[in-house]
C-alpha cells in the first residue's frame, strides 16, 4: 500500500524549475524540451534516448490502433451484410 509520503518520494523534481514527474524518463523528456540549453552531454545523449523510445512507443500504438479500428470497421460491415439482407 502507498502512502502519501511514499507517493512524494517516488517523484523526480526538476532542479531547474520545481515541476515534479512521476518517472524519471518524464522528467528527462521534460529537461529536453523545456530546458535544452542547460544539458550537459550525458543528459542531452538520455534526452534523445528517451525521445526515440516514446517515439517507437507511439508508433507501435498508432499500428495497434489502426489495427482495431480496421478490424472493427470490417466486423461492422459483416454484421450489417448478415443482418440487414
Amino acid at each position: 500500500m502507498t502512502t502519501d509520503i511514499d507517493a512524494k518520494q517516488d517523484r523526480h523534481v526538476c532542479e531547474r524549475c520545481g515541476e515534479a514527474y512521476p518517472a524519471e524518463r518524464l522528467l528527462v523528456l521534460h529537461r529536453g524540451v523545456r530546458h535544452p540549453d542547460d544539458l550537459d552531454a550525458g543528459e542531452v545523449e538520455a534526452y534523445r534516448e528517451a525521445y526515440y523510445e516514446e517515439e517507437r512507443e507511439l508508433k507501435s500504438f498508432r499500428i495497434r490502433a489502426l489495427g482495431v479500428l480496421v478490424a472493427l470497421y470490417f466486423g461492422f460491415l459483416i454484421l450489417f451484410i448478415l443482418f440487414a439482407s
